[in-house]
């Protein structure tokens, strides 16, 4: 459930991904026999580099084209700061990533996946004895209630994961530095932890794998400036950042590994470049001139001319690849492109062939014809007039139109590190030229991309990406967050971009928040819903990620994140 920055949304959850085999010999990942092909589906098999490693030691260099959006984990509804997080901070549970698969809940910080009442209104979590932050002083269960309490301060953190508080019975609450004390949590003692939920929610130890409930001190709490240092409850902690330049961390003493499976924590340091150009990073990692590198980067930082370098034996030992839960989509503003059949028209005249082609071709992800996908849990058949191979249908597309007020100009913001969110600007101009609308392409800064998204400047199409079912595997989980109403009902959700909200469907996915049932049977709902809700095509599906990213040759333990869609952080290490 979360968002993608330059890839990387997605904050988002375990159902198996079904890819069918065929027989024979597999072919190379990105050799063209993938779905689109006509042949198979063996090109979106994943590949582990170096599996099975345990060295410990020595050092990552991580290249990045832009800086975190943030590091505070209670401002964060993006991939790649979880990505990191999972470095320096904890949660109740965890989400774990295993290449090719959504991952699987695991406890974390507590002891268990949590006990639900009877009537399913309340969930406990034990914390494991002996937690301490990077100063040694213990983790206790308020500074978890605290690090809930933060998410709820809207007005100054403008991007924190809200589909936890959405759960909780909250009366109003509207965060510590306003409302004091959250009485949707209790804290009975340092290692008890109560939540107090609206209506039963099957899938609840999921939703305490978010970053909303990594723990932070009260007394450490600096508001904005906490992404400056978040204070660790993980394996390493920050020595050093130099905002849009450069991070290090190195390792925190004061983490017992003893109380963390999950985290193998092989090597001692991390350094973060944070403003390389991806073309850069791209021949840096084909080229092997950091043997310890890798990128979090979206498409591995590769650019669409890199592709044909993957086959060399060389770089195809040093690629881990995978198949991601992650969509990439076409956000209309409804707000300014008020007309439903207005944005039908201009959904079936765009050419997602060539928008493909811009990504880098099937080799890089399949065409998507939804939001969610068929490995999420209660997914159903979604009804589109989108060609399913990527087609314009311009002669419907000019139907549509007859008779309606059609804008002259339109405004497509791209995040400006990515080459290729330009490129595809560029086929849309042409696209949407045949219906005649001009098409202006606005630049936005990376590391402030979908805050301008959630703002007053929001642009009438934008691009953005979120990774579905990374949670819980649930179709929910794309479906709320994407295009779901606000907590109260009333407008549309804070992360809903297309600012879609419809009187009646919007309210039936409010009730259906609090629905009980199976996470199958409630997952139909929400699809059903979804399939109603694009007949009025707020977005555009573009592609399905698959990710190949290049290591450095001294790199292992390097699998593609199902949820991150980038190199694991939490798995890699060096050889020596």
């Amino acid at each position: 459930m979360n968002r993608r920055t330059t890839i990387a949304l997605a904050l988002t959850m375990s159902a198996g991904l079904a890819l069918s085999a065929c027989s024979g010999a597999k072919p190379a990942p990105g050799s063209g026999s993938g779905p689109g092909s006509g042949k198979g589906a063996d090109t979106f098999e994943p590949v582990h580099v170096g599996k099975g490693f345990t060295g410990k030691g020595g050092n990552i260099d991580v290249l990045m084209s832009s800086d975190f959006q943030t590091l505070d984990p209670g401002n964060s509804n993006y991939v790649q700061t979880a990505n990191v997080g999972q470095l320096y901070y904890r949660t109740l549970t965890m989400a774990k990533e295993t290449a090719g698969k959504p991952p699987t809940i695991v406890p974390d910080l507590a002891t268990d996946l949590g006990k639900a009442s009877a009537d399913g209104l309340t969930w406990t979590y034990t914390l494991k004895p002996g937690l301490k932050f990077e100063d040694g002083t213990p983790i206790t269960s308020k500074e978890i209630k605290y690090g809930v309490e933060r998410t709820y301060a809207r007005d100054v953190y403008t991007q924190a994961p809200q589909e936890l508080n959405s759960a909780l019975a909250d009366d109003g609450y509207k965060g510590p530095y306003s409302d004091g004390d959250f009485e949707g949590i209790d804290t009975p003692d340092d290692r008890t932890v109560v939540f107090h939920l609206k209506q039963p929610f099957a899938e609840f130890p999921a939703l305490v794998s978010r970053s909303n409930t990594a723990p932070v001190p009260r007394a450490g709490d600096t508001k904005l400036d906490y992404t400056n240092h978040p204070v660790s409850s993980g394996p390493y902690k920050i020595k050093s950042y130099d905002r849009g330049r450069s991070m290090k961390l190195v390792r925190n003493d004061q983490w017992d590994p003893a109380t963390d499976p999950n985290r193998p924590a092989l090597p001692d340091t991390f350094t973060f470049s944070l403003s390389t150009a991806q073309a850069t990073i791209s021949r840096q990692l084909l080229a092997d001139s950091d043997p310890t590198a890798i990128t979090l980067d979206s498409a591995g930082g590769l650019q669409a001319s890199d592709a044909a370098e993957l086959d060399a034996p060389e770089v195809a030992k040093r690629t881990a690849s995978g198949l991601l839960g992650c969509t990439d989509v076409l956000n209309f503003n409804t707000e300014t492109i008020k007309d439903p059949q207005v944005r039908k028209a201009i959904a079936l005249a765009i050419d997602r062939q060539a928008v493909q082609l811009q990504y880098g071709g099937n080799r890089f992800g399949q065409l998507a014809q939804s939001y969610i996908n068929p490995s999420q849990r209660g997914y159903v058949e979604q009804h589109t007039d989108l060609d399913p191979t990527g087609r314009p249908k311009l002669a419907e597309a000019r139907k549509l139109l007859a008779g309606k007020q059609v804008p002259k100009t339109l405004v497509y913001g791209y995040a400006d590190a990515t080459p290729k969110y330009k490129n595809v600007g560029t086929t849309l101009q042409q696209n949407l030229k045949q219906l005649g609308i001009d098409l202006q392409l606005r630049p936005i800064p990376s590391a402030n991309y979908y805050t301008v998204l959630a703002g007053e400047n929001m642009p009438d199409i934008a691009r953005s990406g979120w990774c579905g079912g990374a949670d819980s595997g649930s179709v929910r989980t794309t479906v709320d967050p994407n295009i779901g109403p606000s907590l109260d009902g009333r407008t549309y959700g804070f992360s809903n971009i297309p600012r879609y909200f419809d009187p009646e469907i919007s309210r039936e996915m409010y009730e259906l928040r609090g629905a009980n049932g199976s996470s199958e049977e409630l997952g139909k709902k929400w699809a059903t819903l979804f399939d109603r809700t694009m007949q009025d095509y707020p977005l555009v599906p573009l592609v399905r990620s698959f990710t190949n990213s290049v290591v450095g040759s001294k790199v292992r333990g390097a699998q593609v994140g199902y949820f991150f869609g980038s190199i694991d952080l939490s798995t890699v290490g060096v050889a020596r």
